[in-house]
């Protein structure tokens, strides 16, 4: 890229003209870009962030891309770290076998592998491991847990590279990438280059269907560039050779779904899952503007409601942490009005203490600080762990500390 952003005109999957404006939400800087206290005085530029709908194909996206090179040249965020996810991984790469009866000793590869935490798993079950990831912290960690690792953004020329030194390849993962990527078309052309003609592509991803149902706001941001349901997708692989023939929904990240994709010289029908997915999106309004609006309406009310809680307690001298460090914390900050409402960040992430939020410099501390800081409120920020962050902290709350939730309900705790 020339700039550091650009504004797609075409839809990402049909190219479609005709994209108009679902949900607006605040420009933010990358939400991922934690800085140290000697970069402060460095401004970090914010760029556009707005849902947008294809009324062609129905595809719900971001078309203000921002160069990926500013986006994980320092990314920080490590697959590990997040709750629950190994052991989700864990029982992925056991379904995957199962579902594919691919034998021990098989390669398979991982685009987006980052630390290698999918990766090992299929290692222990005796499979042999590649992973493509474009961020340096990640594949120094991955390779430093032996996962073999390449540095590099997937592509087409790349696939054919790895072609050609590893013969193709019976399964490619991608998990939580494909909606990071713009030139979606080159992409799966890519992997349908590179798996056998009766191989696998298997796909975690997050769910536009649940982006709106459960009114996940935080994971709108720059790296999130589309925001999938399974009929436009399904189209969308069939336009590159490929074929649909499984989906599924999963519980991770508020809401993914798992499609599991073959060439279309494969033997194998689809599953009525697919058929299935595509009548319960239909059903809740996918592919219309209808969600767009009720996202809108709910994030005013919201917003309202916890900002006057929020300014009732600092008129009252109270100090107010938020819990959470992330790159959709960034997106909630701005959205929310909140920088000059909290006092400081907590988060359990080492990688972040010390480091300051994007944009608005929030600082970010060790949550175990709690015990000394003594904040009288803790906002969640990171809702989804809204539960096991205040049994973990049972000792705060029992020394008069208060918690507040904003999602998925406002309460005070």
């Amino acid at each position: 890229m020339l700039k550091p952003y650009y504004q797609r005109t075409t839809c990402r999957l049909c190219d479609s003209t005709r994209v108009v404006s679902g949900v607006k939400f605040e420009a933010t800087p990358p939400g991922d870009i934690f800085i140290p206290r000697e970069a402060l005085d460095k401004p970090q530029e914010r760029y556009p962030l707005e849902v947008m709908l294809c009324e062609d194909c129905g595809s719900i996206q971001l078309l203000n891309v921002v160069d990926p090179q500013i986006l994980y040249g320092t990314y920080l965020y490590e697959t590990s770290s997040s709750l629950g996810l190994p052991e989700h991984f864990r029982r992925y790469a056991r379904e995957v076998v199962d579902l594919t009866g691919v034998l021990a000793g098989s390669l398979v590869v991982d685009i987006g592998s980052n630390d290698g935490t999918l990766l090992r798993c299929f290692q222990e079950m005796g499979m042999r491991a590649l992973g493509v990831d474009p961020s340096p912290m990640a594949v120094a960690t991955a390779r430093s847990r032996g996962v073999e690792t390449i540095q590099a953004f997937f592509n087409r020329d790349m696939a054919a590279d790895l072609r050609e030194r590893h013969g193709s390849i019976a399964i490619v993962t991608a998990n939580n990438v494909i909606a990071n990527v713009d030139a979606l078309g080159d992409f799966v052309d890519g992997i349908r280059d590179l798996i056998d003609p009766d191989g696998y592509f298997v796909m975690e991803t997050g769910c536009g269907k649940s982006l709106f149902d459960n009114k996940l706001i935080d994971v709108v941001y720059h790296e999130h560039l589309s925001y999938f349901t399974v009929k436009p997708l399904e189209a969308f692989f069939r336009r590159h050779g490929m074929k649909m023939i499984d989906a599924c929904h999963i519980p991770t990240k508020g809401g993914s779904i798992r499609c599991v994709v073959q060439s279309e010289r494969s033997s194998r029908v689809p599953e009525r899952t697919v058929a299935a997915m595509i009548a319960l999106e239909e059903e809740g309004g996918a592919g219309t503007l209808a969600p767009c609006r009720e996202m809108t309406a709910f994030i005013r009310e919201r917003k309202a409601g916890l900002l006057s809680l929020l300014d009732r307690l600092k008129a009252e001298g109270k100090t107010v942490a938020g819990y959470g460090a992330s790159v959709g914390v960034t997106t909630l900050l701005y959205l929310m009005d909140l920088d000059r409402r909290l006092d400081y960040l907590l988060d359990d992430n080492p990688v972040r203490f010390g480091l300051f939020s994007p944009g608005h410099h929030v600082p970010v501390f060790d949550s175990r600080e709690v015990a000394w800081r003594k904040p009288d409120y803790i906002l969640i920020l990171a809702w989804r762990y809204n539960d096991p962050i205040m049994k973990r902290h049972g000792a705060y709350t029992g020394r008069g500390g208060r918690f507040i939730t904003f999602l998925p309900e406002l309460r005070v705790i």
